[in-house]
């Protein structure tokens, strides 16, 4: 019998789908009777889960690693990176930190068990119960993201992310819902649906029928949806959607916002406006079927926020092509926009593309398409200003009669804007972490708001 119990120390980096990973990971770990820790220091062993996508995350993933490395000495790397290969064909971790332990891929829940249990033995039987049904989450309690399909079908020339997580592969309705009822159960006031193309769910098994609590449920983002607006109206929560892509199917899911079973809040992946950029980049549709489609959205349901991701500097860009995208933005008044200069990934296709532009054009024109965004989307916020709104409470110190911070429907947690609440103005009233409160929207700041509790 050993005499404590062992512990493990975890980095989690990258995006919302890479901390699902982590989070199955931990909750195989507390289930097996492992301690977690987010230092390095007394851990028997760390794993550091990596992003491996644009070179600013194979840096800062690297960089934990040989943290991790110097600090313990004991370290397992799996993420995209884990995935990645170096300039000679290798195992690109390997090359740079050959003194990890051992180095899977995404995805690979397992394979970093195994590597665990061959350095540091498990303690008891993994059948015994010491974890919440929820699994084991690495966000705040009141809410958590739910990854409903890995991989994608897509061959944008500026992703490599196919090559790391392999082609769609959606996981089985019946397992979405369940998972997404245990975590409604356990407190969650906000699920957030993640994938790599949310929109595509389903198209891998041809739709197929599967089974929730007894009943035929197909395999199909509408239906999908449905399922999960029925959860969270039961528990007086919130749906939020990712990484949807623009296909005529998501008109099926707007009227569903509408009637407020899901958020209306869409992140659409837009990525360019300019048809000649989007066919080099492998995009489907164009700036003026995208502006159709907002148009065609908002019909249906006015309230809807739209946030996007986009590239500046794509190779080949020429200004007439770049100066489209502006207009574009400006056109389609979308709500909240990311840019990212262009960044060359090793093997991805765009690398081979000719009218590669220099890197202080790129982040000229990333930093003129923010100016841009910026300008829309502070005009969106301030058309709020008067509107009583409902607030989901992030944060409330000082047992909430101090304010707090909050969201609303239109702010996704990390990445959006967010709300600053007052003090309430009555005293039956009390902000609490978790909770919903009405507030007036009584000012913008920036991209955020300012609001009175009442």
């Amino acid at each position: 019998m050993q005499d404590k119990t062992p512990t493990i120390g975890f980095v989690s980096l990258g995006c919302p789908k890479a901390l699902t990973d982590s989070e199955l990971i931990l909750t195989r770990l507390a289930a097996e009777g492992y301690a977690t820790s987010k230092t390095y220091e007394g851990a028997d062993l760390v794993i550091v889960n990596t992003c491996g996508f644009i070179d600013e995350a194979v840096e800062e993933s690297l960089d934990a690693i040989g943290e991790a490395l110097a600090d313990n000495g004991r370290v397992v790397v799996t993420g995209c990176l884990g995935a990645r290969q170096g300039a000679d064909g290798g195992n690109l971790v390997r090359q740079v930190h050959p003194k990890v332990l051992a180095v899977t891929g995404p995805q690979a829940t397992q394979e970093v068990m195994d590597a665990v249990h061959a350095h540091v033995p498990k303690p008891h039987d993994p059948f015994v119960d010491l974890v919440p049904p929820a699994g084991i989450k690495l966000t705040p309690r009141h809410y958590a993201y739910l990854k409903i399909s890995e991989g994608c079908n897509h061959g944008c020339t500026f992703c490599i992310i196919p090559s790391m997580r392999g082609k769609l592969v959606s996981r089985p309705v019946g397992d979405v819902l369940a998972e997404a009822r245990a975590l409604f159960e356990s407190g969650v006031k906000e699920l957030l649906i993640v994938s790599q193309d949310t929109s595509a769910y389903g198209v891998d098994v041809g739709y197929r029928t599967g089974f929730w609590d007894g009943r035929p449920v197909r395999t199909r983002l509408q239906e999908l949806c449905e399922r999960l607006g029925d959860l969270a109206d039961a528990h007086g929560a919130w749906v939020r959607l990712h990484y949807v892509y623009p296909y005529p199917q998501v008109d099926a899911i707007v009227p569903l916002m509408a009637s407020g079973r899901i958020l209306p809040y869409l992140d659409v992946p837009f990525q360019h406006a300019h048809p000649d950029v989007l066919r080099r980049m492998k995009r489907p549709a164009s700036g003026e079927r995208h502006l159709e489609r907002l148009a065609r959205w908002r019909e249906l349901c006015p309230e809807i926020v739209v946030r996007s991701t986009f590239i500046a500097g794509f190779p080949g860009e020429t200004e007439a092509e770049f100066d489209a995208l502006l207009d574009f933005v400006r056109e389609a008044r979308i709500d909240r926009a990311g840019c990212f200069a262009y960044s060359p990934v090793a093997g991805a296709a765009a690398n081979d593309l000719p009218g590669a532009l220099p890197e202080a054009e790129r982040e000229a024109r990333r930093a003129r398409f923010m100016e841009v965004a910026e300008a829309v989307s502070v005009a969106k916020l301030r058309e709020r200003i008067g509107a009583t709104m409902q607030v989901l409470v992030d944060d409330a110190p000082a047992l909430g009669r101090r304010g707090g911070w909050g969201r609303t429907y239109a702010d996704a947690p990390g990445i959006d804007g967010r709300v600053r609440l007052q003090p309430p103005a009555k005293a039956s009233t009390t902000l609490k972490a978790g909770g919903f409160v009405r507030a007036r929207i009584v000012a913008a700041e920036g991209h955020d708001l300012v609001a009175q509790p009442i």
